[in-house]
């Protein structure tokens, strides 16, 4: 199986898990709930994932640890981005990019828990191609 097609099989099941915990739990909660239920819905379905992976940035030769954070990464290749917000803005875009690009991943998946249907809330990016 090549990255590209793991990826895509991957981002299947990301959207899946995501669209039962917005099942279960619907919209208007805090980020921080959906992160929660996400987690533990990727545990029940076996997928390998790192939560609150520090990002640091490198600037000038000197690694900064600014604070920042991906919220998921599934599998060491999809970067996962949750939100809760009335409706995704360009930033949250930017803001995936950038941990794309400063992570070294390819794909990632932009989601906001916040919208009647889901699938309106799911935004897939690329940066890059796989190596």
């Amino acid at each position: 199986m090549t990255i590209e097609q793991r990826s895509n099989e991957l981002s299947k099941d990301i959207i899946a898990a995501a669209i039962e915990v917005h099942k279960a739990l619907g919209p208007g909660l805090l980020e921080s709930a959906y992160q929660m239920a996400m987690a533990q819905e990727l545990s029940l379905r076996k997928l390998p994932f790192l939560s609150e992976l520090a990002l640091p940035i490198e600037y000038k030769g000197r690694t900064l640890e600014a604070g920042y954070r991906i919220d998921f990464l599934v599998d060491n290749v999809v970067v996962v981005e949750l939100k809760s917000v009335d409706s995704l803005a360009p930033i949250h875009e930017a803001q995936l990019l950038t941990y794309l690009r400063l992570s070294g991943h390819w794909l990632g998946l932009l989601i906001n828990f916040n919208v009647p249907i889901l699938k309106r809330g799911i935004k897939r990016l690329v940066h890059g191609l796989p190596n």
